[in-house]
């Protein structure tokens, strides 16, 4: 895919010196965080934004120094923002027009599909809510790619000119195999451009992964940059769990990801916010277990616990025992709702009731997600 050559720059000197080396006239000093909405990004307490253009070297440290070692603050941070680490340092060039594209699977169609806009270099979100009439998708099958006629359809309805259709043609191709031979869920360019000359050119991009296939791309899993990541979610992933972190105030342990995300939906039906998602899976031990308590506890914002078991390949006895072993080594601050049901759930009851940790039980997902509720704001 054609891109702006650059440098990656650890020290304002460092971007000082890139900016020297590309040669170009103007350089964009970019923030590089596991976040989007950085142009419109701010640093927390400043007024620097998270993307800027530096005309000199001086220009290009002195951004850098704005924003290195910094919290920047996008839409898509949070109000807690991400510190900044390093930046890229990006050659200029002459820019006609700033476009839109994106490679995604749309499950209404059952296929992946290439969606463009003329609207680029601002929020895709508020561009489909607003004005979804300038929002162009083609559905493609995976095995053959985008057709030559889909490109010169989209390339029409942009209104690139003529003689920018070829590049059109390879650009939209190739991002499309690309998405399908990495194994991609997302693979967003934005800002497109058209530039001067003709030519498309990828100013910037986001890539997200199937966890599922990185197996097969050891060199994309090689990229990984754990400290972008939240480390609780970095720390589950070592011990086989499927963890995301939420804002809420109830943490929940449940096993399967579709029991998970009905477990979360009851919670906020009733009143109360998830603080995670935490899947063990069908095959957990005590240790994961063990670990997955101590991770929701981890977390300050707890202030009660909902687990939601369903025996099926894992038997309630299993889950009941690691529960008591994890209250034994873990110990509980916060109030325990627990509901089983499922293989062996009366023997898994037993053990509970004979362990004397302090549980609360629940019969059935309604009487759980309204225990957990309340026990959290007690």
């Amino acid at each position: 895919m054609p891109v702006l050559d650059g440098r990656v720059a650890r020290t304002p000197a460092e971007a000082a010196a890139a900016f020297t080396a590309l040669g170009t006239p103007v350089c964009a000093v970019k923030a590089q965080i596991h976040a989007g909405g950085r142009g419109k990004g701010q640093v927390k307490g400043g007024t620097q934004r998270g993307v800027e253009l530096a005309k000199s070297a001086a220009d290009a440290e002195r951004i850098a120094a704005g924003l290195l070692g910094k919290t920047l603050v996008t839409i898509q941070t949070g109000p807690d923002g991400q510190s900044v680490r390093q930046v890229f340092v990006e050659s200029g060039c002459a820019i006609d027009r700033e476009l839109y594209c994106a490679v995604l699977v749309d499950r209404r169609v059952g296929s992946p599909v290439l969606i463009a806009s003329t609207a680029g270099g601002v929020n895709i979100e508020e561009v489909a809510a607003e004005t979804p009439e300038l929002i162009l998708s083609e559905p493609f099958d995976p095995d053959r790619g985008l057709a030559p006629w889909q490109t010169r359809v989209l390339a029409a309805k942009l209104g690139l000119p003529a003689a920018s259709w070829r590049h059109a043609d390879a650009f939209f191709r190739r991002l499309c195999k690309a998405f399908v031979d990495l194994d991609a869920s997302l693979l967003e360019i934005n800002p497109l451009v058209l530039t001067k000359e003709g030519g498309l050119v990828a100013l910037d991009a986001k890539m997200t992964f199937d966890d599922n296939a990185l197996f097969r791309h050891k060199d994309v899993a090689a990229l990984r940059d754990e400290a972008e990541e939240e480390p609780a979610e970095t720390r589950a992933a070592a011990a086989g769990l499927s963890y995301v972190k939420l804002d809420g105030t109830i943490g929940c342990l449940v096993n399967g990801a579709g029991l998970a995300m009905s477990t979360m939906d009851l919670v906020k039906f009733h009143g109360g916010e998830p603080a995670n998602f935490l899947d063990v899976g069908g095959g957990a031990d005590v240790k994961a277990v063990t670990e997955a308590f101590r991770i929701i506890l981890s977390d300050t914002n707890v202030k009660a616990i909902l687990v939601n078991i369903f025996g099926g390949i894992m038997r309630c006895t299993t889950i009941a025992t690691a529960l008591v072993e994890a209250s034994k080594t873990v110990g509980f601050s916060v109030p325990l709702v627990v509901r089983l049901e499922g293989t062996e759930v009366a023997e898994g009851k037993k053990i509970l009731a004979a362990s004397g940790t302090a549980i609360i039980t629940a019969d059935g997902l309604t009487d759980a997600a309204q225990k957990v509720v309340a026990a959290s704001k007690a």
